[in-house]
């Protein structure tokens, strides 16, 4: 069996995080995992004794490093092919594109609504950019679950996917800010957030001891 060990920051706060540690849950394989909390002293040298980008998440795969969430995704899908990309080929081509769009966008959503799984901002937040965001991760959702998804509550059907675990953090955010959602982006969100991989990652955030200040109050 190979042995997977994941580094993450604070649970509470570290969206990346949570996509590395959803991707090895998909693997369906026991896993090893180490948190610490970010914006300490101890972080940066606790972090860039590990991870070559000196960032979250990191995970080894028999020792082998991997590092950024689309990498993490891609190698530890060869122990589970099935769980993490659908199978027809023009489903995966768009779901890998629907992942790399995450990975390097939303940008104004990101910085707008940030992750904090233990409080609630509703009504704060919307800037023109979060909003602009907002509509295209709707129309992404709404468009793939129309061509893919058919009865499923995911975005390709019955299966939590590593599509699915890319949009986590998104859906933690509009937990968290809860903006104006159409009522399918509203059920998507409630199908993953109630998944219990999900459920599992909420019970340790709350159960963290840290709290880091920026993320706890967000502007009038």
């Amino acid at each position: 069996m190979p042995e997977i060990v994941t580094y993450l920051g604070n649970k509470s706060y570290s969206s990346w995080s949570l996509r590395g540690w959803l991707a090895c849950k998909l693997t369906g394989l026991p896993f090893r995992e180490e948190v610490h909390p970010m914006d300490t002293p101890e972080w940066k040298p606790w972090i860039s004794a590990r991870s070559p980008s000196g960032k979250v998440p990191y995970v080894t795969l028999d020792g082998a490093p991997l590092w950024e969430s689309l990498a993490i995704g891609e190698q530890l899908a060869e122990l589970n092919p099935g769980q993490f990309w659908p199978e027809k080929a023009a489903a995966r081509a768009h779901a890998r594109s629907i992942a790399a769009e995450m990975h390097a966008g939303f940008g104004e959503l990101r910085k707008a609504m940030w992750m904090n799984l233990r409080r609630s901002f509703p009504g704060k937040g919307r800037t023109a950019g979060a909003l602009a965001d907002i509509a295209r991760i709707e129309a992404l959702w709404e468009g793939t679950r129309q061509r893919y998804a058919g009865d499923g509550p995911f975005l390709f059907g019955a299966r939590f996917g590593f599509a699915d675990a890319m949009y986590a953090p998104v859906v933690a955010r509009f937990h968290t800010w809860q903006p104006a959602l159409t009522a399918r982006s509203r059920a998507y969100v409630d199908a993953v957030w109630n998944h219990p991989f999900m459920a599992q990652w909420v019970a340790d955030a709350k159960a963290e001891p840290w709290t880091l200040a920026k993320y706890e109050n967000p502007d009038p």
